[in-house]
Formats: C-alpha cells, structure tokens, sequence
C-alpha cells in the first residue's frame, strides 16, 4: 500500500491528531479508521463517470504511535471497481497539503 506515514508519535501528539481527525475528516467504521473525501473537482474522469460509486476517499489510520494516510482512493460504495485507483498527482497534492496542515496547525514534531 502506498502511504504517507508519520511515526513515533507522543501520547500527546496522538490525542493532538486524533481530535484534529475527528474535527477534519469522516469517522470510519472502527476505532482509529477516517475517511477523508475527495472534492468533486478533483475526482478523476473514471470517478466523475461513476456516480454511484461516490463518495470517494482516502483512508487514514492512526495507529499506536503513527497516522498513516493512505494514496489510494476508494469508493464508499464498492469494494471492487475501476474508480478505486491510486490518487493522482491532484489528488496527492490535496492528501499532502491536509497532512501539512495538521502537521502546522497541530504543532506536530515527530
């Protein structure tokens, strides 16, 4: 899996990213899961053809120690289909600019 990983993170610095996770993105289905969605402008010609698919997100983990940001963009509503394909440079550039905003705004340093 292709990922943005930040690691040995504090205690504190996890109940740091957490509440940000809980104030910027969507819960998911376990403790620890978030989804974080995709504005539609920046959907991929595929993504924009399926509808039905949508919404499309990428997931974050927050593990013991580490969050990790998933590239790859999945459908909320299939597990399986063309659409869910890793992010493209757009897409990636949004993924790194919310990790950069959470890493700035949160005063992350690990």
């Amino acid at each position: 899996m292709r990922q943005i990983l930040i690691d040995d993170l504090s205690r504190e610095e996890w109940a740091v990213v957490d509440n940000f996770l809980k104030r910027n993105a969507r819960p998911g289905p376990i403790d620890g899961m978030y989804w974080l969605p995709l504005p539609a402008e920046l959907l991929s010609a595929t993504q924009q053809e399926h509808g039905d698919c949508a919404p499309f997100c990428c997931g974050i983990e927050l593990g013991e120690a580490a969050v990790a940001f998933e590239l790859l963009v999945r459908s909320q509503a299939k597990l399986h289909c063309d659409c869910i394909a890793y992010a493209t440079p757009e897409q990636r550039a949004f993924l790194l600019a919310f990790v950069d905003r959470l890493v700035a705004e949160e005063r992350i340093t690990a």
